[in-house]
């Protein structure tokens, strides 16, 4: 029999991932993707009032920390016929945009660069050569040889404490590693940047949010009252007294959009060229199903006009960009998980599939008592559902919405693609691949970090010109809704297509459902056989050592997982149900 290699927990991830790779000598034959966790949000809905939904909803996750709660107001909105003035979505979209540039520079420098950086290696480096690499791509001005000296202390600090402390548990040393002293020591430098920099930006968020993570939202608009009077408003917002947003609150905005493009574009864009430059291999490894999914987002109003999303909607088959179908959130016949190899069970059973709107939350572990040594891949093996549209298996996230912007003909993106295949000298094919899939992370992030300061323009000049509406002031009356209303609230999050479907009754929700973007990417085989994004990339992955499996990691981060939407398992005691065995 072959091995079977298990990694488990997945490192450098939100959340607890299981990998089980069967092995053919020393490759990757089929690989099957667990969530050993269970996420308990939607039964604590039900009941509820659906405007207090996106206080729940929002802790479906500490990573993504406003996500699920754009997608659950925008549900309810939906669903009531709750629109919100133009303020309140150019305040949503910065909100947004800060989120994607926050979380994919923290995952480029803190989670995936380490699958490709040897930190050790660093030290051997010569500061001065590397102060030469780092000013030939880009003009961050942090980049003397006195500076890089310092940082190479600081790692030989960690080193020789015998604690490598936030770079302890890496496979330093591993042959897979390509770069030379002088790019690791640079990108370690940018890692330990990245720290400081990430701690100003959020700042956004609590100026419009009142505080990070998770920041406040309303349904109908946003929490952000605005004053037009000079030296109004809190400490937070800019002033003294009141707790409106005011002209020293949006300049401190302002300064948080500037420090975000600076970074990308001196940092982590040339940072991101840099490394894939060394790495060429990988832009014909870590494909996965050659389907994407995008919902759409950063609506140019606060309507449901699809056409006027700057991340289009639509549906990528077979690699074909040329072709976009359409995706409606309402259909039946398009939108359904399924729970074959899940731990769930459903009234129809377990080969059937639901939409949204119907679907179950009925949790059955059928799998093995911990501790054990393999799962039972024939049958249930995770507790991520299988999302699928119109049958099939899709991939969400940058690399879906990088193709359908440029399949689209997004200027800028279309610009951004051929000058990084051309940089890299890599066929189109490049982007169905593991760096691929990296590349594309980086490339919207200077999309969406440049389409900031357009939004933040409009916003001041509406205040300017005396529009200060932030929120819809209809009244709310329960009893006047409709005894039945159902409502699809879509957002794309940093990993991916995100939608919340409610069903409310009698003013309160009966059904909740949200199909996250790890669970399109992370979830099991099907009915039919068929496997998700995870499991599709790794197949024909080869391994240098088994016990060191870098090649898995690297295609897996490369999705940037996040399994946090969930709890553990417990029973009626409290007990944990499962363990994590670590192998």
């Amino acid at each position: 029999m072959s091995e079977r290699i298990v990694v488990d927990p997945i490192t450098r991830i939100e959340g607890h991932l299981r990998i089980e790779a069967q092995m053919d000598g020393d490759t990757i034959a089929e690989a099957y993707s667990s969530g050993t966790m269970v996420r308990g949000i939607e039964i604590i809905l039900r009941g509820r009032d659906p405007r207090d939904a996106w206080a729940f909803a929002q802790r479906i996750c500490g990573v993504c920390t406003l996500v699920h709660g754009v997608a659950s107001v925008r549900a309810v909105e939906n669903a009531l016929d709750y629109t919100i003035p133009p303020n309140a979505q150019l305040i949503r979209n910065l909100m947004i945009a800060a989120q994607f540039v926050h979380d994919h520079v923290m995952h480029f420098y803190h989670l995936h660069a380490l699958d490709w950086v040897d930190v050790v290696s660093a030290l051997k480096a010569d500061p001065k050569a590397t102060s030469q690499l780092a000013q030939s791509i880009s003009k961050y001005a942090k980049s003397s040889p006195g500076y890089f000296a310092d940082m190479q202390k600081k790692i030989k600090n960690f080193v020789e404490s015998g604690q490598l402390g936030i770079f302890n548990n890496g496979y330093w040393g591993h042959p897979a590693y390509k770069l030379p002293p002088e790019a690791n020591l640079m990108a370690v430098a940018h890692y330990l940047e990245a720290l400081s920099w990430q701690r100003n930006v959020v700042k956004l968020h609590t100026i419009f949010g009142g505080k990070n993570p998770h920041p406040n939202f309303l349904v109908g608009g946003v929490p952000s009252a605005i004053s037009i009077e000079p030296g109004q408003g809190s400490q937070m917002h800019g002033g003294a007294g009141a707790t409106a947003l005011n002209d020293k609150g949006l300049a401190i905005v302002k300064n948080v959009i500037d420090e975000m493009r600076y970074f990308v574009d001196e940092v982590y864009l040339p940072d991101t060229l840099a490394i894939a430059g060394f790495y060429k291999d990988w832009a014909s490894q870590g494909e996965g199903v050659g389907n994407f999914l995008c919902y759409g987002d950063f609506p140019e109003d606060g309507t449901d006009d699809i056409s006027k999303l700057l991340v289009p909607r639509g549906v990528i088959l077979d690699r074909d960009i040329t072709k976009i179908h359409e995706l409606d959130l309402n259909a039946e016949n398009e939108i359904e998980e399924y729970v074959a190899h899940s731990w769930y069970d459903y009234k129809g059973g377990k080969d059937k599939g639901l939409h949204p709107y119907d679907g179950e939350t009925e949790l059955n572990y059928t799998g093995p008592k911990p501790p054990y040594d393999h799962l039972d891949v024939d049958k249930s093996y995770s507790w991520m559902k299988s999302p699928r549209w119109k049958g099939k298996p899709m991939e969400v996230g940058p690399l879906a919405r990088i193709l359908m912007m440029y399949g689209k003909g997004n200027e800028q993106v279309t610009e951004l693609v051929n000058y990084t295949l051309k940089t890299l000298d890599v066929p189109i094919d490049a982007l169905f691949s593991t760096l691929g899939r990296t590349a594309a992370r980086t490339l919207e992030t200077k999309v969406f970090a440049d389409q900031m300061m357009g939004w933040y323009d409009n916003l001041v000049t509406n205040i300017r010109l005396g529009d200060v509406k932030t929120f819809n002031d209809k009244k709310w009356d329960p009893s006047q809704w409709p005894s039945v209303a159902k409502g699809v609230g879509y957002t794309e999050a940093p990993r991916g297509a995100l939608a919340h479907w409610v069903v409310i009754k009698d003013g309160k929700i009966d059904n909740y459902q949200a199909v996250v973007p790890s669970t399109w990417n992370a979830g099991p085989r099907d009915a039919k056989g068929q496997s998700g994004p995870y499991e599709a990339a790794l197949k024909g992955h080869k391994l240098h050592d088994p016990k060191q499996p870098l090649e898995i990691l690297r295609t897996i981060h490369s999705f940037d997982p996040c399994i946090a939407c969930a709890v553990h398992v417990s029973d009626a005691d409290g007990e944990e149900l499962i363990k994590v065995k670590i192998q």
